[in-house]
């Protein structure tokens, strides 16, 4: 049996992954209202950004717990409280790795909503043994304490970066989920193979590479590939560039013993001739 549900979509960090919910109270939700919900960490502060839609289990993957309840104006100050106290517990934890002399940046701090939990955010380039460091945290804030390590890809979605088009970082602006980027899509735009220009803050090639690949292939489709041999016209012919932009191929023919340069639009490999 395909079991569905009506389903809100929550986010429980910015741009952070979406976890379904279903609400079965009274009040009325809305897109980008703030609501609690129960979670492996504990009751948290989540914000809607979908719904309500209707899903079925095996589309979620799950089975949706119910949110607890839409945020009120006594929820407001426990969660203004959470935020100042994780800012304060940013700054020590900062502190401490100086003092211990851990090579880890600290990036940032966030409380469940009940304070049953404290997850410390931190990039790091080396394996780092933190256990001095939680001892320390645990015995000043009284809490369970989680030291998680992201990449260097959200680290950057973390603190946030400008982009080489001047624009804020995709990744802090709204990429919720990171695709695999490889080389292969800046050659297929004939992009500069230069790793400082097609690299974001974070070292790895720009996510932006992909958002134009479609276009790219589909304008390539049935173009032989550089340094290929071909036959054109009756002759055998090798392919010399390939120019997205003008959409031309240059091929190299040799007519009486001397080799000679064609250039050929896009469309006659296009329309069957190839």
């Amino acid at each position: 049996m395909d079991l569905k549900a009506e389903v809100y979509g929550v986010e429980l960090e910015k741009l952070g992954s979406i976890h379904y919910y279903n609400y079965l109270g009274i009040e009325k939700i809305n897109i980008f209202d703030y609501v609690l919900v129960q979670t492996e960490n504990g009751i948290e502060v989540g914000r809607i950004v979908l719904g309500p839609v209707t899903m079925s289990f095996e589309e979620i993957g799950y089975e949706p717990n119910s949110i607890i309840r839409k945020v009120g104006d006594e929820d407001k100050k426990q969660l203004e409280e959470n935020v100042q106290k994780a800012k304060e517990v940013t700054q020590y934890a900062k502190q401490m790795v100086n003092e211990l002399g851990l090579k880890m940046r600290i990036l940032d701090a966030a409380f469940t909503f009940d304070r049953s939990k404290l997850v410390i955010y931190f990039g790091a380039d080396v394996r780092i043994d933190f256990r001095e460091l939680v001892k320390i945290l645990a015995k000043r804030y009284k809490t369970r304490i989680e030291l998680k390590q992201v990449g260097a890809r959200d680290e950057v979605k973390k603190i946030g970066s400008i982009g080489l088009c001047g624009q804020e970082a995709c990744c802090s602006r709204f990429l919720r989920d990171f695709s695999s980027i490889k080389m292969e899509l800046a050659k297929t735009q004939q992009m500069m193979i230069n790793t400082a220009k097609i690299s974001g803050r974070c070292g790895k090639l720009l996510c932006c590479l992909k958002y134009e690949n479609d276009f790219y292939k589909e304008v390539l489709k049935n173009v032989p590939n550089e340094n290929t041999t071909i036959e054109y016209e009756g002759k055998p012919a090798r392919v010399v560039t390939v120019n997205v932009f003008l959409k031309e191929v240059s091929l190299q023919v040799i007519e009486e013993n001397q080799p000679i340069l064609i250039k050929v639009p896009f469309s006659y490999f296009n329309s069957g001739n190839s």
